[in-house]
């Protein structure tokens, strides 16, 4: 089988869940097909190509046609769709997120042959991405609903996105949707040797390592939820050292609205450190290692591979019960869940922010208190990690969807 993978981001430019998704699926697949991945920012030198052992590995990337430099930034993604489809030549093509759904639907009408496409997050239910995309979200909210609506099977990367696919496009077939779960590479969260660079990350951001640190890491856009931590944590022990790694800001306006916050937080209790940016993959690691507690706050998160990373490293996690959130952190046995009654409006705006942002508090609180206790939920959220989510089921899972989308 001779599969075409269609994805925004891949190694070595990879900022957010879909691109560490699509980079491990690709190497798993590759030892059971014939994998090319067709992906932006450019064509990839030999050494940025993930190595796949047993296997092949194409990489095709792209550039935005000069053309279009100076068009809106979703024509701009548009132009290198285009040339995506006029690429493909496998006996299946897989999109992966709205950025390839175009050449995704495109590429499976010209060459005739089946769309698979992986829901990662949905764009109704992401209607603050208006403010980033200004007219561009009519047309990649478009192109998303052609995809999905046309494609021969469709995959959700949790129950809790296939709900959301089935309420966002009630006329899809809800047997034509499968859930496959997000993965983990557990050996790219090995524990550092103690003599490794990237323990250099603490003494960079003057971390102390003797403190009880909470960690949260993502990008700063509305779905992550935080500016509700920023607010939570105003109300936490102020013993508790706060480590936001948190960069990619949606737009200049919420980027400085978040700053603002945290300005503010700052000068209200201290012991709060903001690495403005995503680390390199070895001084996350040993960030997340040296870690106490994980937290993540999103109002929107169809899987929450994050938690996944956090576990993979021993972290308990505290997490908002939405999306697929639940089916990665157990309440009470690998953190604590903090319930969120959420507006129906594609928002997912909390009803009441006061409540969300006070349970979290609590729950953060309860977790840091009890080292012991929070040191077997992190060993229990490893276990869970390895046994549940390991990417070679998942690659198994994935080939039995492409063999139903063929006949």
């Amino acid at each position: 089988m001779k599969i075409d993978l269609l994805t925004r981001e891949y190694p070595p430019h990879v900022y957010g869940g879909a691109g560490v998704h699509v980079d491990a699926l690709s190497r798993a697949l590759a030892t059971r097909a014939d994998v090319t991945v067709h992906a932006f920012d450019g064509p990839r030198h030999l050494d940025e190509v993930p190595r796949v052992v047993g296997g092949e590995l194409r990489v095709i990337g792209y550039t935005t046609p000069v053309e279009m430099s100076r068009s809106n930034t979703v024509l701009q993604t548009f132009g290198i769709n285009l040339e995506m489809a006029n690429d493909v030549s496998g006996d299946i093509v897989h999109a992966h997120t709205w950025y390839t759904c175009l050449a995704g639907r495109l590429s499976g009408r010209l060459h005739e042959i089946p769309l698979v496409v992986t829901a990662h997050s949905l764009e109704p239910f992401r209607p603050w991405k208006r403010e980033q995309l200004g007219g561009g979200y009519n047309l990649s909210s478009w192109a998303e609903a052609e995809a999905f609506t046309h494609a021969d099977r469709l995959i959700a990367v949790s129950e809790g996105m296939k709900n959301d696919i089935l309420r966002a496009y009630p006329t899809v077939d809800a047997d034509n949707v499968d859930v496959v779960h997000n993965g983990i590479t557990l050996s790219d969260f090995l524990l550092p040797e103690p003599d490794d660079s990237a323990w250099d990350v603490f003494e960079r951001y003057h971390i102390d390592r003797s403190k009880p640190t909470l960690l949260f890491v993502g990008r700063v856009t509305r779905q992550k939820g935080l500016s509700y931590l920023l607010q939570a944590l105003r109300f936490i022990d102020k013993d508790i050292q706060v480590v936001l790694c948190a960069g990619a800001p949606d737009t200049k306006e919420f980027g400085d609205a978040v700053r603002a916050d945290f300005a503010r937080l700052e000068e209200e209790r201290g012991n709060v450190i903001w690495i403005e940016g995503m680390l390199p993959r070895p001084q996350l690691g040993a960030l997340e290692h040296g870690s106490d507690a994980f937290v993540c706050p999103s109002i929107y998160e169809p899987l929450g591979i994050v938690n996944l990373e956090a576990m993979a490293c021993g972290l308990p996690v505290v997490a908002s019960a939405t999306g697929g959130i639940p089916e990665v952190v157990v309440d009470g046995v690998t953190g604590y869940l903090v319930p969120v009654d959420q507006e129906h409006d594609g928002t997912g705006t909390p009803t009441n922010p006061e409540q969300f942002v006070h349970d979290m508090a609590d729950a953060i609180d309860r977790l840091m208190s009890d080292p012991e206790q929070a040191k077997q939920m992190g060993q229990v959220g490893y276990r869970r990690a390895r046994d549940q989510f390991s990417w070679e089921s998942i690659a198994d899972e994935t080939m039995e969807v492409y063999r139903k989308a063929m006949h």
